[in-house]
């Protein structure tokens, strides 16, 4: 070998060098601690995925469960007409048919049959009839169409009921169309309290 081959492996020598310590073991503590911080990572991610999951559950049966209540509504609002037309028959009935006897007092009697199955068939889905007289009136409930001048009654008191309302489950239907009194007392808050517990 000649001196000028020698320094030309000399470098190369030098360059071979860092190869072992690539390959030397990796320090255990930062081992550790990586596979610590990606187990935590893989926690984090299971725990909101089980929340996720959680939630949707809950929603899930919320909405199968308004599914169930408050799927009739729309058939519903359509039967109400049917059932104001059979109580305004039943209100016009003259009073001497009532006490007669004979078919026309059959066929009255037989209508207010078919108005207590049909109320009582609203109810059985959930759809009950809203009787407001003589309570508070709430907005939420009834929908005003005139006042009524009587000092006998607390001021804000339902005094008439034009129209019946309807719920179904804990949603207005439709809302009881009543007359309002006006210029009694105040009610008092504990009777206020008592009418928006009622109602």
């Amino acid at each position: 070998m000649t001196d000028h081959e020698k320094p030309e492996n000399k470098p190369q020598a030098e360059d071979a060098a860092p190869a072992p310590a690539e390959n030397a073991t990796p320090d255990p503590f930062a081992v550790v601690e990586k596979l610590n911080q990606e187990t935590t990572e893989l926690k984090d991610k299971v725990l909101r995925t089980l929340a996720e999951m959680e939630n949707l559950r809950r929603r899930t049966e919320r909405e199968v469960s308004d599914a169930r209540t408050y799927g009739v509504t729309k058939f519903a609002r359509d039967m109400l007409e049917f059932a104001d037309n059979i109580h305004r028959a039943l209100a016009n009935v003259p009073a001497d048919a009532r006490a007669s006897e004979g078919p026309l007092k059959t066929l009255v009697d037989g209508i207010e049959v078919i108005e207590r199955n049909f109320v009582t068939t609203l109810g059985r889905h959930g759809i009950k009839r809203l009787e407001p007289q003589g309570q508070k009136f709430d907005p939420n409930m009834h929908e005003a169409l005139f006042e009524i001048p009587n000092p006998s009654v607390p001021s804000g008191t339902v005094a008439q009921v034009v129209e019946a309302g309807y719920a179904i489950g804990d949603r207005v239907l439709r809302p009881a169309k009543v007359g309002v009194a006006r210029g009694g007392p105040k009610a008092a808050p504990a009777e206020e309290a008592k009418a928006s517990g009622d109602a």
